[in-house]
């Protein structure tokens, strides 16, 4: 590993499909694609740790670039996320999952570890990796070994994981150059750019991908249209009874079914105006 190829990836514990929206928001283009059944990557098109740092200053390390990308997209989803990471003098991964604090282990050039062996049993139990096989093996990365620098250990990392059924493409893994990285990606079919076109179409994008899944019927479509009619026709009648009973319990329960009904028609209508424009 030598002093050019700093490189990074993002691992996501779901499809492109439901990670593309999330990595919208994160304002910085990216090339997605899937890494196996259950996984999909996010690689960096530009190297924003060759930059300067907030206030101008000198540029900001790619681990805590990496951490903070990471961060970002784990508090938004239920899938975890990890960060893999490389430069002339280290490599690392750092996970994010959730509002939970992020987990992570370095390792220098020549592969001597430098991190808490507590952070790689939180990262097995947070993955959901077998407590005694996995572990075990996660383990050994941790222990000196003179023949292992710092790119076999993450190549030991990720093979752990293809347990969990990540495949990573040839060519796309530790030690590449961010530029041979952004190559690689690019020819993957189906691979897509995420670029940030500003927080109309990003909450379009959102919205469309929360209609898609599990909770669309209840959002939008003839089941919305019937639960927001439902709480209009409730809303009414148990609103007036309250003013009249002088009971602001049943009166705010009213009002509250109201504007409950009225936003959900209103939301379809905007959504399909929208989709007009």
């Amino acid at each position: 590993m030598n002093a050019t190829s700093t490189g990074a990836l993002l691992l996501c514990r779901a499809d492109p499909e439901t990670v593309r929206p999330l990595a919208h928001l994160l304002r910085e283009q990216m090339l997605l694609t899937r890494a196996g059944g259950e996984w999909s990557v996010l690689v960096p098109e530009g190297k924003p740790w060759r930059g300067t740092g907030p206030g101008g200053g000198d540029p900001e390390p790619v681990d805590r670039v990496l951490g903070g990308w990471a961060s970002a997209l784990a508090v938004g989803s239920t899938w975890p996320v990890l960060a893999l990471w490389w430069d002339g003098d280290r490599a690392g991964y750092t996970l994010a999952a959730g509002f939970r604090r992020t987990v992570g282990y370095i390792w220098l050039a020549d592969g001597t570890p430098v991190g808490e062996d507590e952070a790689m049993r939180t990262f097995a139990a947070r993955l959901g990796l077998d407590p005694v096989l996995d572990l075990q093996a996660l383990e050994e990365l941790t222990r000196p070994d003179p023949e292992a620098d710092a790119e076999a250990r993450l190549r030991g990392l990720l093979a752990v994981l293809t347990r969990t059924g990540l495949t990573l493409p040839p060519g796309l893994g530790p030690g590449e150059s961010a530029d041979r990285l952004r190559s690689v990606a690019g020819a993957q079919r189906g691979a897509e750019r995420i670029e940030w076109a500003g927080w109309r179409d990003a909450v379009r994008v959102e919205l469309d991908a929360v209609e898609a899944g599990s909770l669309g019927p209840w959002v939008r479509g003839p089941r919305a249209r019937a639960i927001a009619a439902a709480q209009l026709a409730a809303g009414l009648p148990l609103l007036l009874w309250g003013v009249r009973r002088r009971s602001g319990g049943w009166a705010a329960a009213g009002a509250v079914l109201l504007a409950q009904g009225a936003l959900g028609l209103a939301y379809h209508r905007a959504r399909e105006a929208a989709e007009r424009s």
